[in-house]
């Protein structure tokens, strides 16, 4: 094995260059599907998290009725005593928060504009509320008792021509399918960096918005946040739901997670077909050196080298491309990454049904994406050099002495 490996390296020194070149193509296409992965596992991570922080949380507790696609309002499809009911999911010890959330749809006028937004009206207090409350860009956070005031985010703000301290006329669907009208005041204005989220989405006390509403004691949903979400289940059965039913994030963002599994299979082709293309590298300058070395290797087979040591020979040759090419893309692959890690890629506003993208995508690199591809990358290089061994193989010693005329 140490002869062959010597015979190998001496071979690949003979043309630094095309060597080098050759494992820096396969590094190049190595260093490209760890980018790759880590931007697609970036994205629908970001999307899945930034979806249950702002919109489904990990559990939550319905009417068995109700209807989010319909915002219903009606007192049988909404949650009783929703106070109760979340004072004792927030003693479950994994849970983080359970907070009321009652959800309805309006329109905000001001001046000669009418945009149809969500309203939500939470409790400014809890732990969930954080993401708007932190996001905070202008004016002030809402209060309990704040009975004029609303939080609308950075886009609608701007789409509307607003800012804090704004009279706005909003209009507002009833429990008695009503339209409730008053005139509200932008305490602040906020950002989570969701675009899609933040322009249709504007804030109210929850009070407030059962007032408006006419919802009494009631609410939407009870909003639950945990502490460890591998711990949904354990939750899930110590919650005693009665009436009510009780949805997974799981099952609240199935979109995103099938869109995922789709992807992944697409992923695994265009993997190949990006490896395929960088073997053929590989297997060329494995091709050109048989051809070149035609002399040498009938030497070999006439002094009594086997046919499996000469392919043993071109595997090794392979395996040292495929090395240097795979240290290569780990290192470039590496820098690559690190930056879409801490940077991301800036996408603005772009809309995607069911998925709650952020304004910019960071890349997440799981240890089990890079050694699979980093193993697939070694595979695929030796199995390209099956080819050109295999002629070396077959060369009849007598050509191969003639320089295969």
């Amino acid at each position: 094995m140490i002869q062959l490996l010597k015979l190998a390296m001496r071979d690949l020194l003979r043309n630094r260059r095309r060597s080098f070149f050759s494992a820096l193509g396969l590094g190049a296409g190595l260093a490209l599907l760890l980018l790759m992965a880590a931007v697609v596992q970036g994205e629908f991570g970001g999307s899945l998290d930034a979806a249950i922080r702002l919109q489904s949380g990990h559990v939550q507790i319905r009417a068995k009725t109700y209807d989010e696609n319909k915002t219903s309002l009606a007192w049988e499809d909404l949650v009783a005593t929703p106070n109760q009911i979340a004072s004792q999911i927030a003693a479950l010890a994994p849970v983080q928060a359970a907070t009321p959330r009652l959800f309805a749809s309006g329109i905000l006028a001001v001046r000669d504009q009418s945009i149809g937004v969500r309203i939500i009206g939470l409790d400014p207090s809890s732990a969930a509320s954080a993401p708007y409350r932190d996001g905070l860009i202008g004016g002030a956070f809402l209060t309990a008792d704040d009975r004029q005031g609303i939080l609308i985010g950075k886009p609608l703000a701007d789409k509307a021509g607003l800012k804090a301290g704004d009279q706005i006329q909003l209009s507002v669907n009833t429990s008695n399918g009503d339209v409730d009208q008053q005139a509200f005041t932008v305490r602040g204005i906020y950002s989570t960096r969701t675009p899609g989220f933040d322009e249709g989405t504007i804030f109210m006390p929850l009070a407030k918005a059962q007032a408006i509403t006419q919802a009494g004691d009631h609410a939407s949903t009870i909003f639950v946040l945990l502490k460890n979400r591998d711990e949904t289940d354990a939750v899930v059965q110590a919650i005693q739901a009665g009436p009510y039913q009780i949805k997974t994030w799981q099952q609240m963002n199935s979109v995103v997670t099938d869109t995922e599994k789709l992807s992944q299979g697409y992923m695994v082709m265009l993997y190949l077909i990006v490896l395929a293309i960088t073997a053929t590298v590989i297997v060329n300058t494995l091709i050109m050196a048989v051809f070149e070395r035609t002399r040498e290797i009938g030497i070999l087979a006439a002094i009594g080298m086997k046919a499996r040591s000469l392919m043993a020979m071109f595997f090794v040759e392979s395996g040292i491309l495929a090395v240097g090419g795979i240290i290569m893309g780990l290192v470039l692959g590496g820098v690559l990454v690190a930056y879409a890690t801490t940077v991301g890629f800036y996408i603005g506003n772009v809309g995607a049904t069911g998925l709650t993208l952020g304004e910019t995508i960071y890349a997440r690199l799981n240890i089990s994406d890079a050694i699979t591809l980093t193993a697939l990358a070694f595979v695929i290089t030796l199995l390209a050099g099956l080819y050109p061994a295999l002629i070396a193989a077959r060369m009849e010693p007598v050509h191969a002495l003639r320089g295969g005329d």
